[in-house]
């Protein structure tokens, strides 16, 4: 009977630490899960909103292809087939040697331009960050101009330059926003449409993406400048669009008032104006391999 009771509590005493240590366990557990970096899912799918920038960057040993298309004005009517007649045509290679890094070259038919393009990611959102920063640099060469009309001209006069911060956020399943500070550097200007040299500007991007379904999306960004004189020509691009992912695709048909794709055109030389329906369609053509 003794030894009946000392097995009882032998046996009590391992089930007492055999509890204690499963709590233990389980608290460690909990515990490595909470101090776990988890990140969320990307606040975009393409890598622009519209004519703006994305967070989104291409996964490393990934090659896209991005063919934009411009039209011209559709207030052209069926003259000019509300502006298909008129085409302003980019080719875009992108590839990511690194992961976060991403590299691309292009030429746009607006202006001739031949572009270069880096995008960096910092920092991505997460449970423990609250948004995805990236850092995007650009440089375009306009072709297009002559030296019969500038015999000065030298070749640094062709280039323009920008420099973006994204800054952006997936709020829900269907809802993302981003701000951009841009700076873009001018080297040479028409002063017929700027009326001032400002040769240096600033302006601030704003952007969303919200799901109304599976495979679609409604898009938009705009971007004001500071820097503009308010005589200008130019105004500030604002960009409607719809994206539509289908398989490798992401098919993106826009409204905009910038015929321009590459950064420097569409972020300062902007002419299409929204109140008079004086825009332009256009779409994006995206294909990852």
């Amino acid at each position: 009977m003794y030894t009946t009771k000392i097995k009882s509590l032998f046996i009590a005493f391992l089930l007492s630490i055999s509890g204690t240590a499963q709590d233990d366990l389980l608290n460690e557990l909990d515990n490595e899960t909470k101090n776990t970096k988890q990140f969320d899912l990307p606040a975009f799918k393409a890598m622009q909103i519209g004519n703006l920038q994305s967070t989104k960057i291409a996964e490393k040993g990934d090659l896209y292809l991005i063919v934009a298309h411009r039209f011209g004005s559709i207030k052209d009517g069926i003259d000019e087939f509300f502006g298909l007649d008129q085409a302003n045509t980019k080719i875009q290679l992108l590839y990511s040697f690194w992961d976060g890094i991403q590299l691309s070259l292009s030429r746009d038919s607006f202006e001739k331009t031949y572009s270069g393009t880096a995008k960096i990611s910092i920092t991505k959102q997460s449970n423990r960050f609250p948004v995805n920063l990236v850092g995007y640099a650009s440089t375009d060469i306009n072709s297009e101009i002559k030296t019969a009309n500038y015999p000065e001209l030298r070749f640094s006069d062709r280039m323009s330059h920008s420099l973006q911060l994204l800054a952006s956020r997936r709020f829900s399943k269907k809802l993302s926003l981003q701000l951009a500070p841009i700076y873009v550097r001018q080297n040479l200007q028409d002063i017929n449409f700027t009326k001032a040299r400002n040769h240096n500007q600033f302006l601030m991007g704003i952007g969303g993406r919200l799901k109304v379904s599976k495979r679609m999306s409604i898009n938009l960004d705009y971007a004001y400048n500071f820097s503009k004189d308010k005589n200008s020509v130019y105004k500030n691009p604002l960009t409607l669009g719809i994206d539509i992912e289908t398989g490798g695709h992401v098919f993106q048909l826009l409204f905009s008032n910038a015929r321009g794709t590459n950064d420097s055109a569409f972020l300062t030389k902007a002419q299409g104006d929204w109140s008079k329906g004086n825009i332009s369609f256009g779409f994006n053509v995206v294909r990852v391999f």
